[in-house]
C-alpha cells in the first residue's frame, strides 16, 4: 500500500479530515523542537513526496511549497528550548504537537502521528511504525516540520555565527561539539542534555 492509499483507507472509514503529526528536532543539542500538523486534500498527488530525512534540502524547499499548495490545513507548533530543559524533551514534542492540531483552524476526524501519541487531545489518533514512510499526511508533516525548523536555525546562524548553525542545524556533529568546547554553550543550547551537560568547557 502506498502512502497515498493509506490515508485514503481512513477516508472509507469515515475519517474524512486527517492530519498527519510529525516533528523536526528532537535530537538536537540545540534550537527548538518544531512539529507540525497537516491535512492534505483528497486525492491529491505531490511528486516525491517522502520522508522528510530521504529528502535533499533544495527538494524540501520545493516540497514544502508544493504541500502548502496542496493542504487543507497546516499548523505548526515550535517549542524552545528553554521549555525542551524544563519539560523533557519527550514531554516537549508532545506539546509542540499538541500545539500545531491547535493551529488547525478546523477539528482532524483522525490524528496519524509519528511514534507518539497525545493523550491530552481528544480526537481518534493512531500511530502506524514509521508513520512517514506510510502516510502521505505524516510525510507532509515531516517536510513543514523540517523545512520550518531549518529556518529557524539558519536565523540563528546570524545571531551566533561562531557555531556555524546553518551547517549542523543544532546537531551533535563534531564541528559542532568543537564549537561547543571552544565557546561554551550559548543560550538556544539544550543545558539538559548530556552532550552539552558532560563537556569540558573553557573558563
Amino acid at each position: 500500500m502506498d502512502i497515498y492509499q493509506y490515508d485514503q483507507s481512513l477516508r472509507k472509514q469515515g475519517y474524512v479530515r486527517i492530519a498527519g503529526i510529525d516533528e523536526a528536532g528532537r535530537g538536537p543539542l540545540a534550537g527548538p523542537v518544531v512539529s507540525s500538523a497537516v491535512v492534505l486534500k483528497e486525492g491529491i498527488t505531490i511528486t516525491g513526496l517522502r520522508d522528510s530525512k530521504r529528502v535533499p534540502e533544495d527538494e524540501r524547499t520545493s516540497l514544502f511549497f508544493a504541500i502548502q499548495d496542496a493542504a487543507i490545513d497546516i499548523g505548526i507548533g515550535i517549542v524552545g528550548p528553554q521549555d525542551i530543559d524544563r519539560l523533557n524533551i519527550l514531554r516537549a514534542t508532545r506539546q509542540s504537537m499538541q500545539i500545531a492540531v491547535e493551529k488547525l483552524s478546523i477539528k482532524p476526524d483522525m490524528l496519524i502521528i509519528d511514534a507518539l501519541s497525545l493523550p491530552s487531545v481528544l480526537i481518534r489518533q493512531i500511530s502506524p511504525i514509521k508513520a512517514e514512510n506510510v502516510s502521505a499526511s505524516v510525510a507532509a508533516a515531516s517536510i513543514i516540520a523540517k523545512y520550518t525548523r531549518d529556518k529557524i536555525m539558519l536565523d540563528y546562524h546570524h545571531e551566533y555565527p561562531m557555531y556555524n548553525f546553518q551547517k549542523h542545524k543544532g546537531y551533535s556533529t563534531k564541528e559542532h561539539i568543537e564549537m561547543l568546547q571552544r565557546y561554551g554553550p550559548c543560550p538556544i543550547h539544550r543545558k539538559s542534555f548530556f552532550r552539552v551537560m558532560s563537556l569540558e568547557l573553557p573558563f
